[in-house]
């Protein structure tokens, strides 16, 4: 592996990378969890540069300026809804960083902080979204991702053991 890999705790809205991941809804207007802290951290002309976009679907992924973050950039990514595993929600999962770590690779950004998308009011099971999210970022920095760094933002402590122990199991 060739790009880095860190996974931390905290707030996803002070990284100090070039892009942050909204775990976002299809609309893009905002909604709870970090998609709320983000349009809140991030000031009105998120909301108004989102509402131009005409929303994002499930699985895809739309770039927007970064406005009052740290971060230049927000990536915004629609994950599934978790509705019990046989409605393609891990494919769909997979395609939510795929379709981001496309628009880094595309700008040439050199970090990117994740958080653990879909894993919140989604109700995607967080183990196996963890693990998921592993496999992308691994095949990312292995590939297309050299030198660039890769942030995993928990939102808490047993988001974070999850993913240190995907890590650990998925990497060696």
């Amino acid at each position: 592996m060739t790009g880095a890999l860190e996974i931390v705790t905290g707030d996803i809205t002070v990284q100090d990378v070039e892009a942050i991941v909204n775990a976002a809804n299809s609309t893009l207007l905002g909604g709870g969890g970090v998609d709320g802290a983000i349009h809140a951290a991030a000031g009105p002309g998120l909301l108004r540069e989102c509402k131009t976009l005409g929303g994002c679907p499930t699985g895809d992924a739309r770039l927007t300026g970064g406005y009052n973050l740290q971060a230049k950039y927000v990536i915004h990514t629609v994950g599934p809804i978790w509705r019990g595993g046989g409605y393609g929600e891990d494919g769909l999962l997979a395609s939510c960083y795929r379709n981001c770590f496309e628009i880094v690779r595309e700008k040439g950004m050199k970090s990117v902080a994740f958080p653990s998308i879909s894993t919140g009011a989604y109700g995607f099971p967080v183990e196996r979204a963890c693990r998921i999210a592993l496999r992308e970022i691994r095949a990312f920095l292995d590939g297309e991702g050299a030198g660039v760094k890769v942030v995993v933002v928990c939102f808490g402590q047993g988001v974070y053991d999850a993913y240190q122990s995907a890590r650990k199991e998925l990497w060696g």
